[in-house]
């Protein structure tokens, strides 16, 4: 990729002078990417807003000709969890105080590899830290994720400090493989995994592996990443309301695109009221324990499918987990689980009814090769619940 024509430090991170919304269609090739960083330093100094998309219909979601909202200066657009589309509005300051955070923690700009998709703000926001670093982002090509294609973009990353931003899934893909890719993991300074839970066996495996990784909890609301291992990044205020989490600060976006209803919902008076579960510890740092949504009412009863998951995944032979509630005519819902084991594993059902208790474990655990995924690297929970659904007895 080549160095974007426009200067690399932002010279206006204020509102946009124009009002346009720019649609840029990444393909999967070199010159989108590098179209997509030209436009994104553009939308920094003030030129028209950028609209990143692969789906023509999300495009079309977001209503490309009429005008942006005013401040913006790119939107990310998401089916979001529901399958709803929205686009989340973020502002040149919203953009550059999350880089600039991101690189006061880790240890100063450096060079970034893109190993994520641009469309979403985790890869979008690798194009941004290395626009304000100065410096030239290497890139990930082919299709998919393989771990020799990673250890190529990342010989061709000069200089250092080195960091690059995966989502879980990737980062097991380097450790199962370890080869070239793993090798290659090792050299990066930081590597920031985010978009999804970073298990504490990942975290394990990692360590053990001499790869530095830095788990990561934010969303495109909060221009990425906003809280690393638990601390947020200088600037941002985390509150957690009941147990809801509550974010404040210059990285928030400043509404949807044309939903003035839902900005409403969730902006109010600076702050941001995520859709998340979460606790302050005594020490100050924000421990996440799952999306709201995630209860499961199983006779009358409350229980968090993210805590049994994590109890799931701490059992040995589990490499993951995603657990449901399926409509269940004595129970309102069944709790079930599917799994993906990695070798040998005990009673599943009988680890989570010691550690947490009968109304918690799964009436059912199936078995997958690996748990579909939506986005840049989310579990897509409507799919396992689908196909547990269409399960006998589901």
């Amino acid at each position: 990729m080549t160095r974007s024509s426009r200067s690399a430090t932002p010279t206006s991170r204020t509102s946009p002078i124009t009002t346009e919304l720019r649609p840029v269609h990444l393909d999967g090739s070199p010159t989108a990417l590098t179209t997509l960083q030209d436009a994104v330093a553009a939308a920094l100094d003030g030129g028209p807003a950028v609209l990143p998309f692969t789906d023509p219909a999300l495009r079309d979601a977001m209503a490309p000709d009429e005008p942006a909202e005013p401040g913006t200066a790119v939107v990310i657009a998401t089916s979001g969890s529901t399958g709803a589309p929205k686009g989340v509005l973020l502002s040149a300051r919203a953009l550059t105080a999350s880089a600039e955070a991101t690189h006061a923690r880790l240890g100063g700009p450096g060079h970034w590899l893109l190993a994520t998709p641009a469309q979403y703000i985790g890869g979008l926001q690798v194009l941004v830290r290395s626009l304000l670093a100065g410096t030239t982002p290497a890139l990930l090509t082919g299709s998919g994720f393989r771990p020799d294609d990673f250890a190529a973009a990342a010989a061709t990353l000069g200089g250092s400090p080195r960091y690059t931003a995966l989502v879980p899934t990737q980062l097991v893909r380097l450790l199962d493989d370890g080869g070239a890719g793993l090798a290659a993991a090792k050299t990066f300074d930081a590597i920031v995994v985010g978009a999804a839970a970073t298990s504490p066996a990942l975290r394990e495996r990692a360590a053990d592996a001499r790869v530095r990784i830095v788990p990561a909890y934010g969303m495109s609301e909060t221009a990425s990443g906003c809280v690393y291992d638990g601390v947020p990044l200088d600037g941002v205020r985390v509150d957690v309301d009941g147990d809801r989490i509550r974010i404040a600060g210059d990285v928030l976006a400043h509404g949807y695109r044309l939903r003035p209803d839902l900005t409403a919902e969730s902006f109010s008076d600076g702050w941001f009221t995520t859709s998340d579960r979460g606790v302050r510890h005594a020490d100050g740092r924000i421990e996440v324990l799952g999306r709201a949504d995630d209860m499961i009412n199983t006779g009358g009863v409350k229980v968090s499918a993210t805590a049994i998951e994590r109890c799931l995944c701490a059992q040995p032979g589990v490499r993951d987990a995603c657990v449901v509630g399926v409509p269940d005519p004595e129970w309102g819902e069944a709790v079930v689980a599917l799994v993906v084991p990695e070798g040998a594993h005990g009673d599943l059902r009988a680890a989570v009814r010691a550690a947490l208790g009968p109304t918690s474990t799964p009436k059912r655990v199936e078995f997958t090769g690996a748990l579909p995924l939506r986005g840049p690297g989310k579990i897509d929970r409507a799919a396992v619940k689908a196909r547990l659904r269409a399960e006998p007895g589901g």
